[in-house]
């Protein structure tokens, strides 16, 4: 809000609720030439985040981001592995609860076990990452009969690398690939960005997960390589405006993407913002460049 003031645009915020006949009237009162969309939950489910974008389409109001379709396939985690290996993009293997964990026998570990509809880590501490398969089964059983819908995924123990691209649907910027260090994480504790790691700002993982842009001549092929993929994911999910990448890159140099965030933290301390710092673009100009009716502050 305080750098759409500053460009001189007038900013009314709204809350996002699920009483959409409430919502739409409130809009059409305002009439905004554009909304900037920041949900990222309605009644505290993620899985229903994209009904903004719905409700913006239907009243044809410009809006920030990617529209429903790529948030709706994005915000479940299944859909977007289903269609990362439709794209022919490399994604690690999967269980789905129940049913591929009742086959016998199950593929080997090791296994990381997420919520599907969830973002921002939530789900995902350091018991998440299990050895054996046995245990990811358990653990999915466990989870599930608390509630919510969860899978497990083959765990990358390697490299991990987010990478934010900006711009109009068919013009996508890639920004400068980041690398997730963990710094002198002891044995034994998993080298993932979780839940702690994004938010509690007091605990070990989130003092010692750093991000850097700086890289040795040798690491050249494989960032081009995630650049690419990352355009393909722009291409094949039909993003807009913003978006986020993250993968993870095993020990013989091969990159796995593990998901597309279609509406990714824009904090002037997040990843996308520190991508585009280190493009020289400052804050307001790139939220001023994700304007739908904005200049073209990011084109390439």
């Amino acid at each position: 809000s305080k750098a759409l003031t500053g460009l001189g645009h007038e900013v009314q915020p709204l809350a996002f609720e699920l009483d959409l006949a409430a919502l739409r009237g409130q809009i059409e009162r305002l009439r905004p030439a554009v909304v900037f969309n920041l949900v990222e939950a309605a009644a505290g489910e993620a899985r229903l985040h994209y009904l903004a974008a719905v409700l913006l389409e239907t009243l044809r109001v410009p809006f920030t981001g990617c529209g429903s379709r790529a948030l709706y396939c994005t915000g479940d985690k299944l859909i977007a592995k289903h269609l990362m290996r439709d794209l022919g993009i490399p994604t690690p293997a999967w269980l789905e609860w129940p049913g591929d964990v009742r086959r016998s026998p199950l593929p080997p570990g090791p296994w990381i076990v997420k919520p599907v509809a969830e973002d921002a880590s939530v789900g995902v501490d350091a018991e998440s990452v299990v050895e054996e398969s046995g245990l990811a089964a358990a653990r999915l059983r466990s989870l599930a009969a608390r509630g919510g819908a969860w899978f497990a995924e083959h765990f990358i123990d390697g490299r991990e690398f987010n990478l934010s691209v900006v711009g109009r649907e068919r013009e996508p910027r890639v920004l400068a690939p980041a690398e997730i260090e963990f710094v002198d994480f002891p044995a034994g504790q998993p080298r993932i960005v979780d839940y702690a790691a994004k938010w509690d700002s007091d605990s070990f993982a989130y003092r010692n997960t750093r991000r850097r842009f700086d890289f040795p001549a040798a690491d050249h092929a494989l960032l081009e390589q995630l650049s690419r993929l990352a355009e393909q994911c722009w291409h094949g999910f039909g993003l807009r405006g913003y978006a986020r990448i993250d993968l993870r890159v095993d020990a013989q140099g091969r990159p796995w993407l593990l998901e597309v965030n279609a509406n990714p933290c824009l904090a002037p301390d997040a990843g996308l913002a520190a991508a585009a710092a280190r493009a020289g673009i400052d804050y307001p100009r790139l939220i001023a460049g994700l304007l739908p009716a904005g200049p073209g502050a990011l084109a390439a």
